[in-house]
């Protein structure tokens, strides 16, 4: 009775314990630490005194990584380089009941002060993948007469860490080998993008851009787009990801098939589930009827899924499971549905950071982010800003008969625009100003950062970063005639006291963002003196 009652509870501690190790791998894309974190786990749930993880190198006699934990510094020396040979040789578990025993453990065995009652045990069982051996796992303690029992318990448990492991490297592994292979592409893709001519290209027509940002895209998206692989879309919000995921699929050979797309950010866990999956007729309330789901409706073509980094934890474990397995079932139903969908994806979020911190699940980072394709924001373009800029005001011209124009020094001043929202608040701008413009030209004067009413600028601005570079400073207005100076005082010295006035007054109006009351209460005066201040020395007020 009690050896079953011992034997419950040591099923249930071994249980919590793969679930620590299986959350550990999980949680992070560094192998070295993750290891090293599994080894904690283990003394924990073992009572181990040392404990050691080798992966072996596929060509050479120096491991890939070997980790160790209850060891002093620098003792490599001190590890069982025989044993783990032996396992990793010959994929077959070493248990030693007592170390002092095996010959293979002749110089291992001394490693830890034991007291009279007990020896030294040591369990070592290969790391595996897919009945490959990697490496090898082992742990040492110190045992008495009563734990021997426990041997066999606890290897099943090191077979099912180890299977673990091996499941973790084999996966490092592949990441490893396809980030080589992408570089590789994207060096090919590089150098013929250089002795690429640019001509518009089927699929590419509508996004517009000539600089070396973007035809590095363009040349990423033509290669990308013919191939059945999964492309992640990174950048910020407004940089026309959805524009690139029509275009790889205009330019695959799925484009006779739908393209469907899923903004994952706008609807919840339930509402999403439901629009990807489907739903069986009463599933739900409401539920009045059977619905097919995106992936259905997507099926042979594209389905693209933006800000794919805004689902919640559970979500992300079902969408894994149709991105690897390519079938789901319905909301409320059984029947286990098959679908052959091309999956792009886009996000403006950190993913890495985000799996760094178990945000984001490590596996589905690895499944979506097999090509990446980053799109540069608007302000690290800005030669193509006046291209832009008249495309939108063509088409606002087309849609309200109207024949309006940029000037020069309109589209100069756009070019030295940020754009936190890139190329859809460049849009909303042009639409803004055309719109309130008196005249059929629109100059630097009629934008709306001009005017105090930019309110994505201001925002920008808050935030820590200035909306518009410093335009170049105008010249310095001519002096003004001053009052005939006493009889002891130079002639230069009236000039000489307004010129530093000038520079205390503006000096003051840059640290205060340009805002006259904040001015005014830096130096101590009304809006209304700073106001009459800034007439008086010509200063020009600019506008945020």
């Amino acid at each position: 009775m009690k050896r079953d009652i011992a034997t419950a509870e040591g099923n249930a501690v071994a249980l919590v314990g793969i679930y620590e190790i299986s959350k550990i791998l999980g949680a992070t894309l560094d192998l070295e630490r993750a290891l090293r974190d599994v080894l904690n786990v283990l003394s924990s749930y073992l009572s181990m005194h040392h404990g050691v993880v080798i992966i072996a190198a596929d060509a050479d006699d120096e491991p890939e990584l070997a980790v160790s934990v209850g060891f002093p510094q620098d003792s490599a020396a001190l590890l069982p380089h025989r044993a783990l040979k032996k396992v990793i040789s010959t994929g077959m578990a070493v248990v030693v009941a007592d170390a002092a025993d095996e010959p293979i453990l002749a110089d291992y065995a001394g490693a830890g002060e034991v007291l009279e009652d007990e020896t030294v045990s040591f369990l070592c069982v290969p790391v595996k993948a897919t009945e490959r051996t990697l490496g090898a796992l082992a742990v040492q303690r110190t045992s008495g007469p009563a734990d021997r029992q426990r041997f066999e318990h606890d290897v099943r448990f090191l077979n099912m860490v180890a299977t673990m492991i091996g499941q973790a490297v084999a996966l490092h592994r592949r990441i490893a080998a396809d980030r080589r292979h992408l570089l590789e592409q994207n060096a090919r893709v590089a150098k013929m993008a250089d002795l690429r001519p640019v001509v518009p290209v089927q699929g590419l027509e509508d996004i517009i851009g000539g600089s070396p940002a973007m035809r590095d895209v363009f040349a990423q998206v033509q290669q990308a787009a013919p191939a059945k692989v999964t492309v992640l879309l990174r950048g910020e919000s407004g940089t026309g990801k959805e524009m690139v995921a029509r275009a790889i699929h205009i330019l695959s050979p799925r484009a006779k098939k739908p393209f469907v797309k899923v903004n994952c950010a706008a609807l919840s866990e339930t509402l999403l589930e439901s629009e990807l999956f489907g739903h069986e007729r009463g599933a739900f309330t409401g539920a009045t009827q059977e619905r097919k789901g995106r992936f259905e409706l997507a099926h042979g073509g594209t389905l693209f899924l933006d800000e794919i980094g805004e689902i919640s934890a559970a979500f992300q474990a079902k969408l894994l499971r149709v991105l690897q397995e390519g079938e789901f079932e319905r909301v409320g139903g059984t029947r286990t549905l098959k679908v052959d969908v091309r999956l792009v994806a886009a996000t403006n979020r950190n993913l890495e950071e985000a799996v760094s911190k178990g945000d984001f699940r490590a596996d589905l980072y690895y499944r979506i982010n097999v090509v990446p394709i980053r799109l540069p924001a608007l302000r690290e373009r800005p030669s193509d800003i006046p291209l832009l800029a008249a495309h939108f005001l063509g088409r606002f011209n087309a849609e309200n008969g109207s024949g309006l124009a940029f000037a020069d020094d309109a589209l100069k001043a756009l070019q030295r625009c940020f754009f936190p929202g890139n190329v859809r608040e460049l849009e909303n701008c042009v639409c803004r100003t055309a719109t309130m413009v008196r005249g059929e030209v629109i100059r630097d004067s009629d934008l709306f950062c001009h005017k105090e009413a930019c309110l994505s600028s201001a925002l920008w601005y808050r935030g820590g970063k200035p909306p518009v570079p410093a335009a170049p400073p105008a010249p310095p207005p001519p002096p003004e005639p001053a009052a005939p100076p006493p009889a002891e005082q130079s002639d230069a010295a009236p000039g000489n006291a307004a010129l530093s006035e000038r520079d205390t007054l503006v000096a003051a109006m840059e640290k205060a963002g340009w805002v006259q009351a904040k001015a005014a209460r830096l130096l101590g005066l009304t809006p209304r003196q700073i106001g009459y201040a800034l007439k008086k020395h010509g200063v020009e007020v600019r506008q945020f």
